[in-house]
Parts: C-alpha cells; sequence; structure tokens
C-alpha cells in the first residue's frame, strides 16, 4: 500500500498542484469537497491530510468495508463512488477562495452532473453549496431539488477545522445518505 507522506517540498509547491476527478458514470455517490487542501495538492489524493475525517468518516458510515488510506482512493469508484470538488485550486483554507470560484465551480459541478450522472450528490460543506447556488437558507440533508437528475444531500465538511462536528456525528450524518442509497 502507498503511504506517501509529502515532503517540505512538495507541501510547499503544493499550491501549484491539484487533484484530479475520481470520477465515472452512473455512480451511486459523486462527493463533492470543496477543494483540494496543501496535502491533497501535494500528493494527488483527495482528503489526504492526516487530520482530515473523511476516510474515517466513509467508514463508520458504512460506505466502504474497511479503512482506506487516501492512496487507495480508487476503490471507491469499485463500490460506485467518486469524488470531486467545486474549485481544482489548492489552498491552505477553503476560506481563501472567491464566491466567484464557488459560482463558477457550481456550473461546472452541474456539467459534471449531466455527463456522468450519479443518483446522488453528497455536497461536503454546506457554505459552499449556498455560494455555489445561491442557497443562503440551505440546510443538511436531502434538498427539495435535483441537479441534473441527481438528489442533492448536503453534509459536514469533513476537515479537520470543522469543529463544529465530532466524528461520531459525521458519521451519523453520513450514515443517514448511505441509508437512502441503499445497497
Amino acid at each position: 500500500m502507498n503511504r506517501f507522506k509529502p515532503t517540505k517540498e512538495d507541501l510547499r509547491d503544493a499550491r501549484r498542484r491539484t487533484t484530479e476527478d475520481l470520477i465515472d458514470e452512473n455512480l451511486k455517490v459523486l462527493f463533492c469537497g470543496i477543494n483540494p487542501g496543501i496535502w491533497s495538492g501535494a500528493t494527488g489524493f483527495h482528503f489526504a491530510k492526516p487530520g482530515n475525517r473523511f476516510w474515517k468518516t466513509l467508514f463508520l458510515a458504512g460506505f466502504t468495508s474497511r479503512l482506506l488510506h487516501p492512496s487507495e482512493e480508487h476503490e471507491l469508484l469499485e463500490n460506485g463512488y467518486g469524488i470531486t470538488s467545486f474549485c481544482k485550486r489548492t489552498t491552505a483554507r477553503a476560506d481563501e477562495l472567491t464566491r466567484e470560484e464557488f459560482v463558477e465551480g457550481g456550473k461546472l459541478l452541474v456539467k459534471k452532473i449531466q455527463r456522468y450522472t450519479p443518483q446522488f450528490l453528497a455536497v461536503l460543506g454546506i457554505g459552499a453549496f449556498r455560494a455555489a447556488f445561491d442557497q443562503p437558507k440551505a440546510k443538511l440533508g436531502l434538498q427539495a431539488e435535483k441537479i441534473g437528475g441527481a438528489k442533492v444531500w448536503l453534509l459536514p465538511n469533513p476537515s479537520g477545522l470543522n469543529a463544529h462536528y465530532q466524528l461520531d456525528d459525521l458519521a451519523a450524518l453520513f450514515g443517514e445518505l448511505r441509508q437512502a442509497v441503499g445497497k
């Protein structure tokens, strides 16, 4: 198993790199993060920073049968799950992104959904969704409106910087989506 750990130079240069979408047609769920963080930019893997709780949350919520390392992200596709993000620009914090970047990212996301037709779009970051789609009152959970045929489910961002939700809370909220998706 590749447990790539970025060097200081990799982390320094990460802002010039990004992550590729992990996507395929007819996914059960397309998870949409905000943007690559420094560790993800350095490694090329989604949710790569050790403090990010995405992989633990997926496991605890039943999306994966074991805890995956970010370097094993392609195993998600085998189970019908993919990953994209609103913005491709790598930053240390999501608040470095502009509203315009979110709006443009939302437009590109709609095109991806129309092209790849996932059953669900799971947006990991309610603020990003609100900004991208001008939905200031959107709340967590299943949304009334679909995007390109995909049911939209809002979830908290699993970043370690999001102190509003503990791991158990995230697992329970992600678990609600997992139940909606079924087997």
